[in-house]
Order: C-alpha cells, then sequence, then structure tokens
C-alpha cells in the first residue's frame, strides 16, 4: 500500500485529537482527548501480508459511539471485555466478535468499558484468511463464528489472557499467518488489480486495467468482484473517497481535497462522500474515527494529525 508516513521526532504529542501515555513503559498508547478511547498499535510491522492491526480501550467515564467511516479494507474486530461492545447499522444491532465488509455504511460502534484488538486485511489477504470470498462480506457485518466457528472461540479466549497488548499482537500475528499460509489465494491477476488500484490512490483508469493484466475486460470483471467483493470501478471510488476523507480531516477544504484527490470538481467529491458515509464533507471532516487512523493505521493514509511526537513503525501493509 502507497505510503504516507511522515519522520516522527521523540518526546511528547499532543494534538486537537491526541495525547500520549506518559509512562515509557507504554510506547506509543495515545489516548483520544474526545471520548478517552486509548490506541495501541504493534511495536512493529505485522509481517502477514496485506495485514495490520492495534488494540483499543474505552477509558473514559462515558460510553463509546463511533461512527466508523468506510476504508479500502476488510475488518475483524475480536472483543475483549464481551459483551461490552456492540455495532449498529440498518439491519440492526450485533455483538461479539464481528467481520466488516468493504464499503459499509451507517456503521457505528458502540459501547461502555469496550477493550478489542481489530485487524485490517486488505481484500486479498481477507480471501485467505477468512476463508470465504470478500463478495459475500460486501457491504455486511457478520459474525467472525459464522466464518470460523469455534475456532473464533478459542482466539477470542487466548487474547483474553493475554498479558499485554504486544502479547496478543504476537498471538494475533501467528494464527493469521497459519490462516494465511493454508488459505485459498486471489488469482494473481486480481491482485495485481487491486494493487494497482491503491497504488493510484483510486486515480486509475480502470479501463485499462485488463490489459494491464493480460484478461479480457469481461473476466477481470467477473473475477475482481467474485474474489474481493465489488467491481473495479467501485474499488477505484472507494480508495479514492479514502484518501479524499482523510485530507479533508486534516483541514482542507472541499475544493483543495478534491483537487489533490482526483476528483474532477467539489460537487463530484461531495456526490462520492455522500455515497460512501451518508453525511456532507464537512460533517465527515470532524469524524473521529478519520484522527484514529494516524495512530492506529500509520501511513495508510495522509495523516490527519500533526507529524509531531514519537510514532510506531510505519506500516506498508496493503
Amino acid at each position: 500500500m502507497i505510503s504516507f508516513a511522515r519522520a516522527h521526532r521523540r518526546g511528547p504529542r499532543t494534538s486537537r485529537y491526541w495525547t500520549d501515555v506518559a509512562p515509557a513503559e507504554r510506547p506509543y498508547h495515545r489516548i483520544m482527548r474526545s471520548g478517552g478511547l486509548e490506541v495501541v498499535p504493534p511495536a512493529r510491522p505485522i509481517r502477514v501480508p496485506g495485514t495490520s492491526m492495534a488494540g483499543f480501550r474505552a477509558r473514559g467515564p462515558e460510553p463509546l459511539e463511533m461512527r466508523m467511516v468506510p476504508h479500502p479494507s476488510v475488518t475483524l474486530a475480536v472483543e475483549l471485555t464481551p459483551g461490552a461492545l456492540h455495532v449498529d447499522d440498518p439491519t440492526g444491532r450485533r455483538r461479539g466478535n464481528l467481520v466488516a465488509g468493504l464499503a459499509f455504511r451507517d456503521l457505528w460502534a458502540r459501547g461502555r468499558g469496550v477493550e478489542a484488538l481489530q485487524v485490517r486485511l486488505s481484500p486479498p489477504a481477507a480471501y485467505a484468511v477468512l476463508g470465504t470470498a470478500p463478495a459475500g462480506l460486501s457491504g455486511a457485518v457478520v459474525a467472525l463464528d459464522d466464518l470460523w466457528g469455534s475456532d473464533a472461540a478459542r482466539v477470542q479466549e487466548r487474547l483474553v489472557g493475554a498479558g499485554s497488548w504486544q502479547e496478543r499482537f504476537a498471538l494475533a500475528e501467528l494464527l493469521l499467518a497459519r490462516r494465511y499460509g493454508e488459505g485459498r489465494r486471489v488469482h494473481p491477476e486480481v491482485a495485481r488489480a487491486w494493487e494497482r488500484i491503491v497504488r493510484s490512490r483510486g486515480r486509475i483508469r480502470v479501463e485499462g486495467l485488463a490489459a494491464d493484466v493480460g484478461w479480457s475486460r469481461k473476466r477481470l470483471w467477473s473475477r475482481f468482484r467474485a474474489q474481493i467483493g465489488i467491481s473495479p470501478v467501485r474499488a477505484a471510488r472507494l480508495v479514492r473517497f479514502h484518501d479524499a476523507a482523510h485530507r479533508l480531516a486534516a483541514g482542507l477544504g472541499p475544493a483543495r481535497a478534491a483537487a489533490d484527490s482526483g476528483y474532477f470538481d467539489q460537487s463530484h467529491l461531495h456526490r462520492d462522500v455522500r455515497a460512501f458515509s451518508g453525511v456532507t464533507p464537512a460533517a465527515l471532516a470532524g469524524e473521529p474515527f478519520l484522527a484514529v487512523d494516524d495512530v492506529a493505521w500509520p501511513g495508510q493514509a495522509p495523516p490527519v494529525t500533526p507529524p509531531q511526537g514519537c510514532g510506531p513503525p510505519t506500516s506498508t501493509s496493503s
């Protein structure tokens, strides 16, 4: 995945969103000023291709309530405080260990005393790790138990019993590496098409993708949709929206964010923001979920907060 990471200096960090946790033995922990959400990334990049993860703990006295903004990854969430987290979408409320497919909409995470480990999987990685094609997950939220069976409960039990976040990350990495190694692979041509879309930040002319990978358009569109979950056109729109959303959250106006993200004009950006998030660009700019990305998934989108303070190693997963 294209990296937007910037160099960080050592020292305490504060911003309009974040305050570093002070004790030296807890490196990289940051607490969101609004709502007291603590976010902990791994101390090193995850070695499973297309995979990144982070830990979340709601520390504040008020319940967690956060709108989830669509992004070009499949999301896997394992509860570490069973029963505390629930997610709401237009189809209802769900609890437990969950998987959210690409291009979800109007999805909210809520709860009190929530603690969870979240994994982001690129669609090619999700195809191998989850044991199902992302096509069945597009826009949906499903129980991890439905995909992994009793393995989901065993994974949760081991993660709950771990002594630290870094131990949890190591355990999760071992599990994901095993499932990735044993899982199915997307066709190399599909993986190459996805990578080209991501590296171009959604600006690629998708009409030329088929020729680039050596397939007919009909064959690529069919295999891509079956193995990634959405069409190449929608994938490019989602990746471009992800880029623009972070530019808006960083303080750019809609016209500048539209130009920098490759939209024809501001109205084009407005239509895509509405289509993916259900809100206006101005409302999207204030969503705390986007600021989480700087800490949890560094380098995967334009930074929202200033590049000052210490930070974790850059993630390069795609």
